[in-house]
């Protein structure tokens, strides 16, 4: 089938199919005509990518243990945990796949730690100080300036209480005084004398 057809029947759209084909996870055969044509177990092996990606996983990730995806069975992807079956599979998933659920459990922490101090300043009731980590939860490193998230999304995330503060406004300077000029004096003026009468 063409690539429009297998993105239909994979559940994903041609574009995704065509980046998964560059990331190694799927690879099509060409037709005489030069079309990339697949076959079942190329729509079974991109329905298992769409499930893994579903389930939180990057295209990295997949990408690990990408030479296991024929050995999934082909009713869908199974619990990542390892419960029977081929035990490499599931040691090599399951780490894959707990590094990932950690790497979001360190993310959430720092958003919600980002959000109260946000709330905070903006002074919404009840976002004093952020709550502790639960008990027996692991107390990751400080937070430098910037921290980098892992994962295709990855940019940075910036602590409010490590960016410098504003320089503060400097004061409207007072126009100057208009000059002026000295109110003159008034010449002193000599007591008027009575006039004389004859």
């Amino acid at each position: 089938m063409r690539i429009g057809e297998a993105a239909a029947a994979a559940g994903m759209t041609p574009r995704a199919l065509r980046y998964y084909e560059q990331q190694g996870l799927v690879t099509a055969r060409r037709a005489p005509s030069g079309h990339r044509v697949y076959d079942a177990e190329d729509i079974r092996r991109l329905r298992a990518v769409r499930e893994l990606r579903d389930a939180g996983l990057t295209v990295g990730d997949v990408r690990a243990f990408a030479h296991l995806l024929p050995t999934m069975p082909p009713g869908g992807v199974p619990d990542l945990a390892p419960r029977g079956g081929d035990p490499e599979r599931c040691s090599a998933v399951e780490t894959v796949a707990r590094r990932r659920l950690a790497d979001l459990d360190a993310r959430i922490e720092r958003l919600s730690r980002l959000r109260a101090r946000l709330a905070a300043r903006l002074g919404e009731p009840g976002t004093g100080t952020p709550e502790p980590a639960a008990p027996g939860a692991p107390a990751g490193p400080a937070e430098p300036a910037a921290v980098t998230r892992a994962g295709a999304d990855s940019g940075p995330l910036f602590r409010l209480d490590t960016l410098p503060a504003p320089a503060p406004a400097p004061a409207p300077a007072r126009p100057p005084a208009p000059a002026q000029s000295p109110t003159p004096t008034p010449a002193p003026t000599s007591p008027r004398r009575p006039a004389l009468r004859a």
